[in-house]
């Protein structure tokens, strides 16, 4: 944390591209609290005014947020989904420009138990492939999906599973996903869901159920879903109904 007295750029310039570099470091990004205006001004030597003007501009520009009797920290840009236009996910994060990044996948056999066995519509205890991966962007994971799969698709476990997989369903197994019905929660992360996806315990989590369907209304995947809430939002619309005067 260093800035030259015998520039001639002004202290408060030369601040304000010092802090610029410093959102870009992976602890701010990650929620860590910026170091105190009094703490930078003594280190730099320079007025806590000075450093008060190059981080009230970044948090006028939305860069930054402050609070009182908190600090000041990182404003994280929630990546978001419309839940009126499901599609997959790669599909979702190429239209918005996000390259994908696979930072870890398992695929098993497993036999189904109570939960799995009753969204799928299936006996318990039937062996199906279980997918997880671990997915996020080029600035780490935010997205921890586990998927079982109808045995009647007749997955091997052999597939290429970092092609989009409804490409994967549709072109090699003839199986057309067109429905999904999701149930969305807010939990905090445990110890295992904070390790996959580098936050802390007890983070806020949001977590999606998602129960995916061919045309014929009968289930293809039963999806968990994990995201991390300061990375990830969703959106939705809802028209009025304007037969309702209440």
């Amino acid at each position: 944390m260093r800035i030259s007295h015998n520039s001639g750029t002004p202290l408060h310039l030369q601040v304000e591209k010092l802090i610029r570099e410093m959102i870009e470091f992976p602890i701010y990004k990650n929620g860590e609290l910026f170091p105190k205006e009094v703490d930078m001004a003594k280190k730099l030597g320079i007025s806590r005014n000075t450093v008060r003007q190059a981080i009230s501009k970044l948090v006028l520009e939305g860069s930054l947020e402050r609070k009182k009797g908190v600090g000041t920290k990182v404003v994280v840009r929630n990546i978001s989904t419309q839940l009126q236009s499901w599609m997959s996910f790669t599909q979702e994060m190429k239209h918005k420009g996000i390259t994908v990044v696979n930072f870890n996948l398992d695929v098993t056999k497993e036999k189904a138990n109570k939960e799995v066995s009753a969204a799928l519509e299936i006996k318990e205890g039937t062996e199906l492939i279980k997918l997880c991966r671990l997915r996020g962007d080029e600035n780490g994971p935010f997205v921890y999906f586990v998927s079982y799969f109808h045995p009647r698709i007749g997955l091997t476990g052999d597939e290429d599973f970092k092609r989009p997989l409804y490409e994967i369903l549709e072109g090699d197994y003839s199986i057309v996903v067109n429905l999904s019905r999701d149930e969305i929660k807010a939990m905090l992360s445990d110890e295992e869901i904070s390790k996959l996806l580098e936050t802390k315990v007890n983070s806020p989590i949001l977590k999606r159920l998602r129960r995916v369907y061919d045309p014929g209304k009968r289930p293809v995947e039963y999806n968990i879903c994990y995201y991390r809430a300061d990375k990830f939002s969703y959106e939705i619309d809802i028209n009025r109904d304007y037969g309702d005067k209440n």
